[in-house]
This record gives C-alpha cells, sequence and structure tokens, in this order.
C-alpha cells in the first residue's frame, strides 16, 4: 500500500496509472478539470484499454459542467455513465486499473484540490479492489451495494458504524483533518474520548464548541481530505467528514488502513500541518461566530427579497441551519458565502423532492 501527499506528488502518480493500464480503466469522478488526465484516458483507449467513467449525477458546479465533461471524454472513446439519484450526491473520487490495482483518493481531478493538502492511497490488496469494484458495477447498475469488509467504508451503508467503532476504539490519541465536525453522534463520542484521556487534535472545525474536545483550527494551506490517525498504529482515510449528510445522505468512500508506513508518513504531514496551525483562540472564536451570524443574516435576506416558490423557501429556510460557519480573514470568508449556501441548498432541495416522491408513491 502507498500514499498518496498532496501537492507533494501532484497529478504524476494517476498519470502514470493510468498509461500503465493495458485492460481495462474504471474511474468515478465528481468534479473534473484535468485535461493532462482526460489527454492520459485518451491515450489509454487508443491502445486498446477499455475505460469506463462513472460521473456524478449533479454537483456544485451543475448540469452544464457535468453535460460538457460528458461530451469531451466520449469522442475518446470512453463510455461515460452517470451515477443514480437516489442519494443526494455521489462524492466519492477512486479508479480501479486493470482490476488489480485500487486508487482511492479524498481528492478530486481539479487543480485545486491537487495543489491543496489531500490525500490517496493506492493497494493491490485483492479484497479491496474487489469491494471497489463491486460498488462501482452496483452504482452503474442502480443496484443495492452490500458490503462485506469492515475496512471499506461506503456511506450511507456501513461507514457511521465503522468509523464510530473506529473511534471508540481509541486509547491515546485522535489526529483529525475534517472541515466540519458536525454529526451530534459523532461529537458526543469524541467528547466521551477525549473525557476518559484520548489527546483530540483537529485540523478543521467543530460545528458545536469543541473546548470539551480538545484544540482545533485551520492550517494556512488549503485542505480537501478527512482523515483520522488513531494511536499512531491505525488511520481512516476517504471522503466521508463526520457530518450527518455524508454519513447518512450521499455516496462517500474510505478506508481504514493499519499499514506501518502510510500511517507513519499521515502522522508526519498531520504534525507539520499542526505547527502552521492557526489556533482558534477565544478571540478568534468570537469573530468566528460573528461572521456566521453575519452570513446566516445575508441568507435571510436572500429568502426574504426574492420571489420564491414555496418548496425553494422552504429548501433555504431549512439550508441555514445546515450552512458551515465562516471564518473572516480580515474582511474576507474561508468558506465563501456562495459555495456553502449553493451546496446546502442543492442538497436540501434533493432531499424534500425526494421526500414528496416517496410520500406520493405511498398513497
Amino acid at each position: 500500500m502507498k500514499l498518496i501527499i498532496q501537492p507533494d506528488d501532484g497529478v504524476t502518480p494517476l498519470i502514470r496509472a493510468i498509461d500503465g493500464a493495458t485492460k481495462k480503466i474504471e474511474i468515478a469522478i465528481f468534479r473534473f478539470d484535468r485535461t493532462d488526465i482526460q489527454r492520459a484516458l485518451a491515450r489509454a483507449v487508443a491502445r486498446g484499454v477499455s475505460v469506463h467513467a462513472l460521473i456524478a449525477n449533479t454537483n456544485r458546479s451543475g448540469e452544464k459542467d457535468l453535460r460538457k465533461l460528458e461530451m469531451d471524454l466520449l469522442p475518446a472513446g470512453i463510455e461515460v455513465s452517470r451515477s443514480p439519484d437516489d442519494l443526494l450526491r455521489y462524492h466519492y473520487k477512486f479508479m480501479v486499473v486493470d482490476r488489480r490495482i485500487l486508487y482511492m483518493l479524498t481528492f478530486n481531478y481539479t487543480h485545486l484540490d491537487i495543489s491543496s493538502r489531500s490525500f490517496g492511497l493506492i493497494t493491490r490488496n485483492p479484497d479491496l479492489v474487489k469491494e471497489a469494484q463491486k460498488l462501482f458495477e452496483a452504482d452503474l447498475k442502480r443496484q443495492a451495494f452490500i458490503a462485506e469488509l469492515k475496512t471499506f467504508l461506503v456511506s450511507p451503508i456501513n461507514a457511521r458504524q465503522e468509523l464510530s467503532r473506529f473511534i471508540e476504539g481509541t486509547r491515546q490519541e485522535l489526529l483529525i483533518y475534517d472541515p466540519e465536525v458536525s454529526d451530534p453522534r459523532m461529537i458526543r463520542l469524541l467528547r466521551e474520548r477525549a473525557k476518559s484521556g484520548v489527546e483530540i487534535r483537529i485540523i478543521g472545525r467543530v460545528s458545536k464548541s469543541s473546548k470539551k474536545i480538545g484544540p482545533s483550527g485551520l492550517t494556512r494551506m488549503r485542505f480537501h481530505t478527512r482523515a483520522i490517525i488513531r494511536d499512531g498504529e491505525a488511520a481512516f482515510i476517504g471522503s466521508q467528514s463526520l457530518r450527518d449528510a455524508e454519513l447518512d445522505r450521499r455516496r462517500e468512500l474510505g478506508l481504514i488502513v493499519r499499514d506501518r508506513d502510510v500511517v507513519h508518513a499521515l502522522r508526519h504531514t498531520f504534525e507539520s500541518d499542526w505547527a502552521t496551525l492557526k489556533p482558534q483562540t477565544e478571540e478568534m472564536e468570537e469573530t468566528v461566530v460573528r461572521g456566521s451570524r453575519a452570513m446566516k443574516r445575508l441568507a435571510k435576506v436572500v429568502v426574504r427579497d426574492l420571489p420564491l416558490e414555496p418548496v425553494v423557501e422552504r429548501a433555504l429556510q431549512q439550508a441555514l441551519r445546515d450552512i458551515p460557519d465562516a471564518e473572516f480573514a480580515g474582511d474576507k470568508f474561508e468558506h465563501r458565502l456562495e459555495d456553502a449556501v449553493r451546496e446546502a441548498v442543492e442538497d436540501t432541495v434533493s432531499h424534500i423532492v425526494r421526500e414528496t416522491v416517496e410520500a406520493e408513491a405511498r398513497t
């Protein structure tokens, strides 16, 4: 097993994998703007490799960009399918090469993510590869996925259960990368571990007061990853944040690993990033609270002033409760209001529509 560390490793491991394929490439895509990866996939097809791309049915960039991606890939001979729409979002990123090697990524195939702190895993473990293929086929054919490995975490199938078990097993230390820890049950587990003497450090943000958990803050480097390092002996890497949407309502993928070199490298990277952390002092926390309140006031103005259909207004009002806290750096938001509102509304509207359809089907 090998660890990809971004931005250090860049796109090279992915290009090398695609260029080395001899029979088949199965790739799941959420966002994509790398023409170098696109060209590598086209080269693979030209030499006789079967390439099948499973593209998210929706993302924050919208239908236009997804359709453009399809139109860019199809002329090269790449088979393109859309993921199902039975969940709020299909957010995973992975690739299986020749049905022998799994590339499980926490970053998208984009310039922004690959230049940010993020991770990926490369494994030839036949059980993990087989499970990834099974997941790809299940979502491709819109069939139910049945998890068979406790170390292969798929939301909303077994991720909450296995991540809870992983956290509960901590004896001394938890090091966490997570942009938003907000799930009440997961926060409760973390507080219980902290109360029992476990040292917990979080690079990211906890939606509620983290004083009962441990210190947290944001790195000066942008990060796009979710990872948990436990006792220096095991680690979780995946696309699941500890928030209810990503555990219960989206398709996400992660792995629990115990490879000594991988865990050691993750811990070393965490400590390096922790050294550059902007700690959340009491003064800073008050600024974050003010920023969050300002953002929500602004969003409420949007709801009040626009002529909205009732279902959209309901979606916006409900989404306000789920918008991540904003942090001011001077006059700038760490997380842009536009992106936060757009993602929250997209998730919420999808959820409302699905609830309505299911209710109609029952009547």
